[in-house]
């Protein structure tokens, strides 16, 4: 477990795309409880662990996630995120082109509870909740392209499906149309960095999460820090 950011109120962590969360019916251990024993061992805590999920990530998907140390930190920080006030951004690698090289993608997903699957329509439907999102192309290699994604709504599997919608599913996603999957299992989508404003110090934070020890997403971070 790989620790980006820790102090009073908040830790933040670097996900494998192996790991959960939280506690599934698979029974793997989760973040959350690996986050516990960590703060258990290091402030030689008798007890129970405070450590709150602020918000998830997909299994397969990597990258920052941010637990809160104290009740206070997690009050705060839900709230924050319930009035938009905290930007994700997400690195995803695609096979496909897409058609323009920056764009607004607004679509109305439609969760399907069987398949764990969403779908995405044009325009709304019964059930429907509205998703958002803008990318911009940042990286290219011979056979793959780097997408960064401003997430505006938090939708089930939203970057997933909506990128698959515009024919561009990530690379490795075989539930969103992707030809084959990658070898680790997971699919080339990262939480790369989160922003905010402190629950509690009020100051400003930016926590970066190193890309996957993998060639080509090494190549793609090369190129897109030459680019910038």
């Amino acid at each position: 477990m790989t620790i980006l950011y820790e102090d009073n109120h908040l830790i933040a962590v670097n996900k494998t795309n192996s790991e959960i969360v939280q506690g599934d019916k698979t029974n793997d251990k989760p973040l959350v409880e690996m986050v516990k024993e960590y703060l258990k061992e290091k402030y030689h805590k008798p007890g129970n662990v405070f450590c709150g999920v602020t918000h998830r990530l997909d299994r397969p998907v990597s990258g920052v996630v941010v637990f809160a140390k104290t009740g206070k930190a997690l009050e705060r920080f839900n709230e924050m995120l319930r009035n938009h006030e905290i930007k994700k951004t997400y690195w995803a690698i695609v096979k496909q082109a897409p058609r323009e090289e920056a764009a607004v993608l607004t679509h109305y997903l439609v969760r399907n509870e069987k398949q764990n699957k969403s779908y995405a329509y044009p325009t709304e439907k019964k059930d429907a909740k509205k998703a958002v999102l803008a990318y911009r192309v940042i990286a290219h290699s011979d056979h793959y392209h780097l997408l960064e994604v401003d997430l505006q709504t938090g939708r089930h599997h939203q970057i997933r499906c909506q990128l698959a919608a515009i024919g561009c599913p990530i690379k490795g996603d075989l539930k969103y149309g992707s030809e084959r999957s990658n070898r680790n299992g997971g699919i080339s989508l990262h939480a790369r960095r989160i922003d905010f404003i402190h629950p509690v110090s009020k100051l400003p934070v930016s926590i970066t999460a190193p890309t996957p020890d993998d060639p080509l997403w090494k190549q793609m971070e090369s190129q897109a820090a030459a680019d910038r």
